[in-house]
């Protein structure tokens, strides 16, 4: 297939193209810079030049395609809401595209959105509409597209790690460097579902081949990291005391974070598992932060 791809150059779009080049598939990646055009086409990927400000510049590169997947988002945090909001507008864009064809495409969510009760595992099967979670945004786009019968689907993703990011984790480093020590709230006991950057994009591409409309996939190969074990895996690395906070004192340590560093989160992919045979290998996330170099990340 010919698989437009947003977020090509990111994170985890940049390991999606080597997965769909090795199974035969034809690339045409997205980015909006010339250094990203460069690495595009070093790797074989025909490049499509779009801004998630701009949807139907994203549009254009739908229509060139058999099928696409979207991983695009801007993750400046100060303005999530308004980004979410943006990634809701893209996805509607996208889907004026592919009205009147089957082509499908396959969306990126949280897998916090299948959570019918906070600190219950999430589910591929629960779409909690009532979610305090701005990302919804994305998935109710998505479902609106799916009642004007385009063939939409939704991958949601856990905290993506690999040697070098690990989802919202990352940031937790500089705040822990920032302020001395490495923090958990209470006794820890909250949870992350993690999953290895090499499994996700397999996943994605068993996702978009599969091609099926309304359904949810949770990337997920670890249910519930522990933010005790990922506090004292931070501390080792960067030699930090690790010390826990009362749940008042959360805003002041994590700034942002701090809407996260409390909740439990875990989530399930049983099902994700079953329908697509998806097996993940990948090291997991406190093996990875005990990998990382952390004298690299130094600012």
């Amino acid at each position: 297939m010919r698989i437009f791809l947003t977020g090509a150059t990111g994170f985890i779009g940049s390991a999606i193209v080597p997965e769909l080049q090795k199974a035969g598939h034809h690339v045409i990646g997205m980015t909006r810079s010339d250094a990203g055009a460069k690495t595009l086409e070093a790797a074989g990927v025909e490049v499509h030049r779009g801004v998630l400000e701009e949807p139907e510049s994203v549009r254009a590169g739908v229509e060139k395609a058999d099928a696409v997947i979207h991983t695009a988002f801007d993750h400046d945090f100060s303005r999530f809401v308004e980004n979410c909001q943006k990634d809701g507008r893209v996805i509607a864009a996208m889907g004026e595209a592919l009205k009147g064809s089957n082509r499908p495409l396959l969306i990126t969510s949280g897998t916090g959105i299948g959570n019918a009760h906070l600190g219950e595992p999430a589910s591929e099967d629960v779409f909690n509409i009532e979610h305090p979670n701005p990302r919804i945004a994305s998935e109710l786009a998505g479902n609106a597209l799916l009642d004007q019968g385009v063939n939409v689907s939704v991958m949601r993703l856990p905290q993506v790690h690999n040697t070098f990011k690990q989802g919202l984790v990352s940031p937790l480093i500089e705040i822990s460097r920032a302020k001395g020590a490495s923090a958990y709230v209470g006794e820890g006991r909250n949870r992350f579902p993690a999953a290895h950057l090499l499994d996700v994009a397999l996943l994605y591409r068993l996702a978009i081949e599969r091609g099926e409309p309304g359904a949810r996939y949770n990337a997920v190969d670890e249910e519930g990291v522990t933010m005790r074990e990922i506090a004292e895996a931070l501390g080792r690395g960067l030699k930090l005391p690790v010390i826990s906070l009362e749940p008042e004192k959360a805003a002041e340590h994590f700034g942002w974070m701090a809407m996260f560093a409390g909740l439990d989160f875990p989530a399930s992919s049983e099902k994700t598992r079953r329908i697509l045979g998806w097996h993940p290998t990948g090291p997991g996330l406190i093996a990875d932060l005990d990998a990382m170099d952390y004298g690299s990340l130094a600012a």
